[in-house]
């Protein structure tokens, strides 16, 4: 189980690789993000995305499950307080592979809340040509250790 004390700056979490599947991408912008060049190959080729495309939100949402797989799902979070920024670099395609990582920017304890510690992280993801896809940085909450665990 990972605590606030575990989130030392520069340490950094890398995401085990996603691939993008066409159905999978379909079926979320069909319910989130209607648009054509997420719909339909024949749509997106003619967008200046070239080809069938994730919505960004999917990128994220994505992104998200790589973090929980990485070390949220294995830690004391709390949740996040918000995402400072968040940015779509480039088209997601169908048969794209994603990856990435987050890593630990700094980390402050909790002025109103002396059991938590705020982390803030910078988060990556990457298609198989290793460009950035996606880029954003947000706040997470963290459960303390008791005083006596503390190093």
């Amino acid at each position: 189980m990972l605590y606030f004390e575990d989130f030392t700056e520069g340490r950094r979490f890398d995401y085990r690789p996603v691939l993008m599947q066409a159905p999978d991408m379909i079926a979320f912008a069909s319910k989130f993000d209607p648009q054509p060049m997420h719909l339909d190959e024949e749509a997106g080729k003619r967008s200046i995305l070239g080809g069938l495309s994730a919505p960004g939100w999917h990128t994220s949402a994505i992104g998200m499950r790589m973090m929980i797989d990485a070390f949220l799902g294995n830690s004391s979070s709390q949740g996040s307080p918000g995402i400072d920024f968040m940015e779509w670099k480039r088209p997601v395609l169908a048969g794209d592979s994603l990856g990435g990582f987050s890593l630990v920017l700094e980390s402050r304890e909790s002025k109103s809340k002396p059991m938590i510690g705020i982390v803030r992280f910078r988060n990556e993801i990457s298609n198989q040509e290793g460009e950035a896809v996606a880029i954003s940085e947000c706040s997470i909450m963290f459960r303390r250790r008791e005083k006596e665990q503390r190093p």
